[in-house]
């Protein structure tokens, strides 16, 4: 929608509220020093986040950089973000967050990034391609029904 109506997403808490900084993980839910271990805002899902790390570490490790730094190259990839809302406690979380700009993530990495984040489709959303199986589309084609993830 932001792109077929050329508007701009200023990006608030891009890493969750540290969730995705690569302090936080299954194992390791409440690390101490994080204002997140006493107030847990914003809410997510944390299934969904602990399956976005899963994917983000190897990446991370592969440019010597962190989970939080992947995250925000990965937000100012999107041709929608304008900008984003760090919040730095520490110089050296600032200079992390900063080199983002600078790195430059690869199609393949963006692509694996978007799928483990992609939200499931909700009603009513879900429900168009089985209304619409029995319509062709422009070309004259019968559209394909996606299965539902399980």
């Amino acid at each position: 929608m932001l792109e077929a109506e050329k508007t701009g997403l200023l990006v608030w808490s891009p890493l969750a509220g540290g969730l995705l900084s690569g302090k936080f993980s299954r194992e390791n839910q409440k690390p101490a020093d994080s204002r997140r271990s006493e107030f847990d805002f914003p809410i997510v899902d944390k299934e969904r986040t602990w399956r976005i790390l899963d994917v983000m570490r190897p990446i991370a490790e592969a440019h010597d950089c962190s989970p939080a730094r992947i995250s925000l190259a990965w937000l100012l990839a999107k041709p929608v973000v304008t900008s984003i809302i760090i919040g730095a406690k520490r110089l050296d979380q600032l200079n992390d967050n900063l080199a983002a700009v600078d790195l430059k993530l690869t199609d393949d990495e963006l692509a694996k990034l978007d799928e483990v984040s992609a939200l499931p489709p909700e009603y009513p959303g879900w429900m168009i391609p089985f209304q619409t199986a029995n319509r062709l589309d422009p070309n004259g084609q019968r559209p394909s029904v996606p299965q539902p993830k399980k």
